[in-house]
């Protein structure tokens, strides 16, 4: 009996019709908000990738790389899946064409492999070092 009261005074309270335009005055700020994160999150991001997929799929033997673990070579070989990378003399590693993270040199950028400094950064001389001991 008291709840049915209770009804019947809001019925007579609030019951009135909604305001017109009330529901889609609260989606607008929602789709401004998805709209921005699209174009400064996920359309930066998604060109990010297809650069990064263009790069691993042009990838030549002698073309100078470092992979994901931080490992510097010289593609020396390369499959469908993986490449090789001669990482010294006689050493050679296989890894898979995801972990190529950057390409130093391509081979055929006209770049000389004499030009490069040397991968180790012994840039400095020896006078240097013998200054320090």
């Amino acid at each position: 009996m008291i709840f049915q009261d209770f009804i019947t005074i809001l019925a007579q309270e609030g019951g009135a019709a909604p305001k017109p335009g009330g529901g889609m005055g609260m989606f607008a700020p929602m789709i401004l908000i998805m709209v921005m994160f699209y174009f400064i999150l996920i359309r930066p991001q998604r060109k990010q990738a297809k650069a990064a997929e263009a790069m691993r799929n042009n990838l030549g033997v002698g073309d100078k790389v470092v992979t994901a673990g931080g490992i510097h070579g010289i593609i020396s070989g390369q499959s469908k899946t993986t490449v090789s990378v001669k990482v010294s003399d006689g050493l050679s590693m296989k890894f898979d064409r995801s972990s190529i993270a950057t390409v130093v040199s391509s081979k055929g950028d006209g770049v000389a492999s004499e030009d490069l400094p040397d991968e180790e950064g012994d840039d400095e001389s020896e006078e240097s070092h013998s200054a320090v001991k």
